[in-house]
């Protein structure tokens, strides 16, 4: 078992620039240097800008996902922000090297994919993976996503997108 910890809009704007000491002051979780690395790091500039536009997505965007037994911050996960007109949500997930292949993408997915059923108004939850990720794609296979098609992303090249939908 996970919890998806929300961080707040001050440790989201210090992890965008960095400063994992400022963000381990505010969080109410001790964070690692996963938090900052290059591929971490763009994800929080991202949230950090979003919020800055839409606040609105503070419920729903990028949690740390945090392992109570062990009292270990192991990865981020959640959604791309709300749901949007046609009722779509896209998840996204990252576990820190070190703490891969022990469940956590599995409980934190398993998470997400719950609040989501929970919210009358997502009719479809959408992931987009690397092809050639393969780990991230047998996980998704495991809860029924289905490929749909392909799109181009700046940052993170050719992915593969994958649906499932819930009503």
């Amino acid at each position: 078992m996970v919890h998806l910890v929300q961080l707040s809009a001050v440790t989201i704007d210090a992890l965008a620039e960095d400063d994992l000491e400022l963000a381990n002051e505010q969080a109410a979780v001790e964070l690692s240097p996963f938090f900052v690395e290059p591929a971490s790091a763009n994800t929080w500039r991202h949230r950090s800008r979003q919020l800055a536009t839409t606040p609105e997505d503070a419920s729903w965007i990028t949690r740390v996902i945090y392992d109570p037994t062990r009292r270990l911050a192991v990865g981020q996960s959640g959604y791309h922000g709300a749901p949007d007109a046609t009722g779509m949500v896209e998840v996204g997930y990252a576990v820190d090297a070190a703490y891969r292949r022990q469940g956590y993408a599995r409980a934190a997915l398993t998470a997400l994919l719950h609040r989501a059923g929970l919210e009358p108004t997502v009719t479809v939850v959408r992931a987009t993976i690397s092809p050639d990720n393969l780990p991230s794609r047998a996980l998704i296979a495991q809860f029924g996503f289905v490929e749909v098609g392909e799109q181009w992303d700046d940052e993170d090249g050719l992915e593969t997108i994958f649906e499932l939908p819930l009503r």
